[in-house]
């Protein structure tokens, strides 16, 4: 008998969806006609155990006792789905095979991987255990990957990298947690102080954002329009350009600070001629934006229908695994695999039948084409989130389901369509010795810009993400312009003075809190750390980073004032007790590039743990030695939680 063990009910049914009929259900599993069976856990069925499974003294919090490292590490099976792992170890015994069909991603290769081992097969059986990876819920898509099954050796990695995850965040949060918890009791803080090598980063970016805008002290700075008119008429603004000898009235960032200077400009060009001393023409092409994965839809998903992280992850868990309208939603790729681009036309087909607003006004796509998504290089265990084979009933889908299965499914068309053509034109034009620069385009072909056009128009507030537009597109000195030629004079109607103040930086919304969380490198202080970075590392992963924001605002830690994100008197407290390393992300985008280092096999894993044990001593040391004054006389804002479990490891949604 082989036996899948699927991770979620769902996906077990998806897979006895193709096998032999007619089936028999059993109590936790599903037995096909030909003896094979599927089985699932319910998310994580073990989880890390408590201190006091350790140690009875551990029940007690004490300072004492801390750091606590277990030297045999023990996995307890979870109370709520202790009778489904009862089920496994009957169907474990009884195969002959067995293959994982956990989701395509770390957690889910460790949540059944754990199962397997804590059941006890070993040997040319757990040698020969297979792996199934299915992205896509539709019969034909569940099909297809039963025919690629891989040897789940492959992927010993990959669940390496996910226990080190595990172990760590279980070392440093439950030791921290009771530290600071300890030590906020001293000074009168009657809450438990939640501590995490991700969630602590994340409330120091929002502290530290509101800390600068509430230290923020506007200046007042000047630009100078010159307003210019052709022979024929026609008219057009240029920009001043400061020269170098304005240096000493500027700041940083090239702004003018001397209002006098700027005056002076202004009297210097009014009603002088003016000459067009340089134009440079190009055509430039702007390729079709890559599909999404999680982190990408949420941020466009938050600017354009100011959806938050969990409420896009828990519609596209919907879309994938009720209506199998989208594939594997907790995707952090933004490619495809090569071979997929052959189900183009299938897919397209069913877009067009189910959302054909989305190409109203629009050429038809064509499947031949074949953008840079299509990418076997950066194609792991799983690709971006892209429609199924399945015709959506957009009538039959909640507001939320329809707007995202129509944003992914837009994102996927425009893989279908040219690269959008303009013209740009950068203008130079001196008056009266200074220099003034505009720029104009005209769009030539719209290519997969026209799939867009429509929802420009309809939802006009919200600027372009960057997942459908370039830098240029918001560029505001962008406008038509007469036909100039070098050397052609033009008349300065008149100079005008743009009296303008520097702004403090915004608040965090979902949008930009994810994007910091996507893109951590730019917040990371150490310059060494910093060169060891990809643009591309984050804080948690995927499938983690919603519920992360969500927990600060269950423990109280943050609010939201509408559409901004701010630290709330016990989250600024807290930040401003622990030491410098465990508030800014400096150490946790280290550890993420450490667990990817593992999963590609490029690092062990002793050699990510023991320097975290080292560092883990002294931040205990550190805690020890001094009181969290800045939680003195903070009431605290979370629902009470007993000291007994403060730290719970992080498990993926259930279905």
């Amino acid at each position: 008998m082989i036996l899948y063990i699927a991770e979620k009910p769902s996906l077990g049914r998806a897979i006895a969806d193709v096998l032999p009929k007619p089936h028999k259900k059993g109590d936790g599993f599903i037995t096909a006609a030909n003896g094979d069976c599927v089985s699932w856990c319910i998310g994580h069925l073990l989880e890390q155990a408590e201190p006091d499974a350790y140690d009875d003294a551990f029940k007690s919090w004490k300072l004492e006792h801390l750091p606590i490292v277990p030297q045999t590490w023990k996995l307890m099976p979870k109370t709520k789905t202790r009778s489904q792992l009862t089920v496994l170890r009957k169907l474990v015994k009884q195969a002959s095979a067995i293959i994982n069909a956990g989701d395509p991603d770390r957690e889910g290769q460790l949540l059944v991987d754990e199962v397997i081992v804590y059941l006890g097969v070993k040997g040319d059986k757990l040698n020969q255990v297979q792996r199934l990876l299915i992205s896509d819920l539709n019969p034909q898509a569940v099909k297809r990957a039963l025919g690629q099954l891989r040897s789940n050796r492959e992927f010993i990695p990959l669940s390496t990298s996910a226990l080190a995850r595990s172990r760590a965040d279980w070392l440093y949060g439950m030791n921290m947690t009771r530290a600071y918890t300890i030590q906020g009791r001293k000074v009168g803080y009657q809450g438990v102080l939640s501590v995490g090598r991700v969630q602590t980063p994340l409330l120091g970016l929002v502290v530290r954002r509101d800390d600068e805008i509430a230290n923020f002290k506007p200046k007042s700075f000047y630009e100078v329009l010159a307003h210019l008119v052709t022979d024929q008429q026609q008219t057009f603004t240029a920009k001043w350009q400061p020269s170098e000898a304005c240096q000493p009235y500027m700041d940083e960032d090239g702004r003018v600070l001397a209002k006098g200077l700027a005056e002076n400009v202004v009297a210097r060009i009014n009603g002088k001629p003016a000459q067009v001393t340089k134009i440079e023409a190009k055509d430039k092409r702007q390729n079709p934006p890559l599909p999404y994965s999680l982190s990408a839809l949420q941020i466009d998903a938050a600017k354009r229908f100011g959806l938050s992280a969990k409420e896009v992850l828990d519609t596209c868990q919907s879309l994938y695994e009720r209506h199998k309208l989208i594939t594997y939603p907790r995707s952090d790729s933004r490619y495809l695999p090569k071979e997929q681009h052959a189900l183009a036309p299938k897919v397209l087909d069913a877009v067009l039948k189910g959302a054909t607003a989305l190409v109203d006004g629009c050429e038809a796509p064509n499947a031949k084409l074949k953008s840079k998504a299509w990418d076997d290089s950066k194609v792991d265990a799983h690709h971006a989130i892209i429609p199924t084979e399945k015709v959506a009933n957009l009538s039959s889908l909640s507001s939320n389901e329809a707007k995202l299965y129509q944003h992914v499914a837009r994102q996927y068309l425009a893989q279908f369509y040219p690269a959008y053509i303009y013209a740009e034109t950068a203008v130079e034009v001196t008056i009266a010795g200074g220099s003034f620069t505009t720029k104009a385009r005209q769009d030539k072909s719209l290519g997969w810009k026209q799939l867009y056009k429509r929802l420009a128009t309809v939802n006009q507030a919200s600027s372009n993400s960057s997942s459908t537009s370039s830098d240029d597109d918001n560029d505001d000195t962008v406008q038509s312009l007469p036909p100039l030629v070098k050397g052609q004079i033009l008349q300065c109607e008149r100079g005008e003075l743009l009296d303008k103040m520097t702004q403090a930086p915004k608040n965090f919304t979902d949008a930009t809190l994810l994007g910091a969380m996507t893109g951590i490198s730019r917040y990371v202080t150490n310059s060494d750390i910093k060169k060891i970075l990809k643009e591309t590392d984050g804080l948690g992963t995927e499938a983690t980073r919603a519920g992360i924001i969500e927990l600060l605002f269950k423990r109280g830690y943050l609010v939201r004032q509408g559409k901004s994100i701010l630290a709330t008197p016990v989250g600024v407290g807290l930040i401003r007790s622990l030491p410098e390393s465990a508030t800014t992300p400096d150490m946790t985008a280290l550890w993420e590039n450490s667990l990817d280092a593992i999963s590609q096999k490029r690092l062990k894993y002793d050699a990510f743990m023991q320097p975290l044990l080292s560092q883990l001593d002294n931040l205990i040391t550190q805690a020890s030695s001094q009181l969290p004054s800045a939680l003195q006389g903070v009431a605290s804002s979370a629902p009470k939680r007993s000291f007994k479990k403060p730290y719970k490891k992080k498990t993926k949604a259930k279905s």
